[in-house]
Protein backbone atom coordinates (compact mmCIF):
# COMPACT_ATOMS: atom_id res chain seq x y z
CA UNK A 1 0.00 0.00 0.00
CA UNK A 2 1.29 3.37 -1.36
CA UNK A 3 1.25 6.51 1.83
CA UNK A 4 -0.78 9.64 0.64
CA UNK A 5 1.76 12.64 1.04
CA UNK A 6 -1.38 14.56 0.79
CA UNK A 7 -3.42 12.79 3.89
CA UNK A 8 -2.41 13.06 7.66
CA UNK A 9 -1.30 10.08 9.04
CA UNK A 10 -3.76 8.22 11.47
CA UNK A 11 -0.72 8.42 14.21
CA UNK A 12 -0.26 12.27 13.92
CA UNK A 13 -3.33 13.19 15.76
CA UNK A 14 -5.21 15.31 12.95
CA UNK A 15 -9.23 15.94 14.16
CA UNK A 16 -10.80 16.85 11.00
CA UNK A 17 -12.62 19.44 12.95
CA UNK A 18 -9.48 21.11 13.91
CA UNK A 19 -8.73 24.48 12.65
CA UNK A 20 -4.63 25.04 12.97
CA UNK A 21 -4.71 28.45 12.04
CA UNK A 22 -2.35 30.38 14.08
CA UNK A 23 -0.09 26.75 14.97
CA UNK A 24 3.15 26.95 15.68
CA UNK A 25 5.28 24.37 13.43
CA UNK A 26 8.19 22.11 14.59
CA UNK A 27 10.86 20.74 12.00
CA UNK A 28 12.84 18.07 13.47
CA UNK A 29 15.57 20.91 14.17
CA UNK A 30 13.31 24.01 15.94
CA UNK A 31 10.66 26.17 15.13
CA UNK A 32 9.94 27.52 11.22
CA UNK A 33 7.03 29.51 11.64
CA UNK A 34 3.27 29.35 12.17
CA UNK A 35 0.31 27.89 10.13
CA UNK A 36 -1.02 30.50 7.82
CA UNK A 37 -4.07 28.42 6.26
CA UNK A 38 -4.69 24.76 6.08
CA UNK A 39 -6.91 22.50 3.74
CA UNK A 40 -8.85 19.00 5.10
CA UNK A 41 -9.77 18.26 1.63
CA UNK A 42 -9.67 14.67 0.84
CA UNK A 43 -6.38 13.91 -0.68
CA UNK A 44 -5.47 17.53 -0.97
CA UNK A 45 -4.97 18.21 3.12
CA UNK A 46 -2.05 20.50 3.64
CA UNK A 47 -0.77 23.39 5.41
CA UNK A 48 0.66 26.46 4.81
CA UNK A 49 3.58 27.43 6.75
CA UNK A 50 4.51 31.40 7.32
CA UNK A 51 8.08 31.36 8.25
CA UNK A 52 7.97 35.19 8.93
CA UNK A 53 11.90 36.15 9.23
CA UNK A 54 13.31 33.10 9.49
CA UNK A 55 13.99 33.08 5.54
CA UNK A 56 12.84 36.59 4.76
CA UNK A 57 9.09 35.84 4.63
CA UNK A 58 8.41 33.15 2.60
CA UNK A 59 5.52 30.68 2.94
CA UNK A 60 5.51 27.10 2.08
CA UNK A 61 3.16 24.29 1.43
CA UNK A 62 3.83 21.44 3.46
CA UNK A 63 1.58 18.10 2.66
CA UNK A 64 -0.31 16.85 5.63
CA UNK A 65 1.98 12.81 5.51
CA UNK A 66 4.85 15.03 6.28
CA UNK A 67 3.09 16.21 9.94
CA UNK A 68 3.95 13.50 12.69
CA UNK A 69 2.37 15.02 15.71
CA UNK A 70 -0.59 17.30 16.63
CA UNK A 71 -0.55 18.80 20.02
CA UNK A 72 -3.94 20.72 20.33
CA UNK A 73 -2.77 21.73 24.13
CA UNK A 74 0.16 23.46 23.26
CA UNK A 75 -1.10 24.21 19.80
CA UNK A 76 2.19 22.55 18.46
CA UNK A 77 2.69 21.03 15.11
CA UNK A 78 5.80 18.65 14.20
CA UNK A 79 7.13 17.97 10.91
CA UNK A 80 9.25 15.04 9.80
CA UNK A 81 11.63 17.44 7.99
CA UNK A 82 14.58 19.76 8.99
CA UNK A 83 14.86 23.50 8.35
CA UNK A 84 16.73 23.64 6.02
CA UNK A 85 14.53 21.17 4.00
CA UNK A 86 11.68 23.28 4.50
CA UNK A 87 13.75 25.94 3.51
CA UNK A 88 14.77 24.67 0.11
CA UNK A 89 10.89 23.70 -0.70
CA UNK A 90 9.39 24.94 -3.50
CA UNK A 91 7.62 28.46 -2.26
CA UNK A 92 3.71 28.55 -1.47
CA UNK A 93 2.67 30.15 -4.97
CA UNK A 94 -1.29 30.73 -3.83
CA UNK A 95 -2.40 31.20 -7.73
CA UNK A 96 -1.19 27.74 -8.21
CA UNK A 97 -2.41 25.62 -5.34
CA UNK A 98 -5.73 24.98 -6.31
CA UNK A 99 -5.63 24.54 -9.98
CA UNK A 100 -2.77 23.21 -11.22
CA UNK A 101 -1.68 19.31 -11.09
CA UNK A 102 2.17 20.06 -12.00
CA UNK A 103 2.85 22.09 -9.20
CA UNK A 104 1.36 19.43 -6.68
CA UNK A 105 3.39 16.72 -8.22
CA UNK A 106 6.42 19.10 -7.62
CA UNK A 107 5.89 19.35 -4.18
CA UNK A 108 4.88 15.86 -3.68
CA UNK A 109 8.03 15.12 -5.55
CA UNK A 110 10.06 17.34 -3.40
CA UNK A 111 9.31 15.79 -0.51
CA UNK A 112 9.98 12.39 -1.64
CA UNK A 113 6.45 11.43 -1.77
CA UNK A 114 4.57 8.43 -3.69
CA UNK A 115 1.15 8.99 -3.78
CA UNK A 116 -2.09 7.29 -5.47
CA UNK A 117 -2.12 8.75 -8.86
CA UNK A 118 0.78 9.50 -9.57
CA UNK A 119 1.97 12.62 -11.98
CA UNK A 120 -1.46 14.93 -13.17
CA UNK A 121 -3.57 14.22 -10.61
CA UNK A 122 -6.04 17.32 -10.08
CA UNK A 123 -6.01 17.22 -6.13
Amino acid sequence: MTENIWSYPATAGHSPNADLTGYKVEATDGQIGKVDKHSNDVDSQYIVVDTGMWIFGKEVLLPAGTITGIDPETKTIQVARTKDQIKDAPEFDKHKHLTDPAYHDQIGTYYGAHYPGGPGRMF
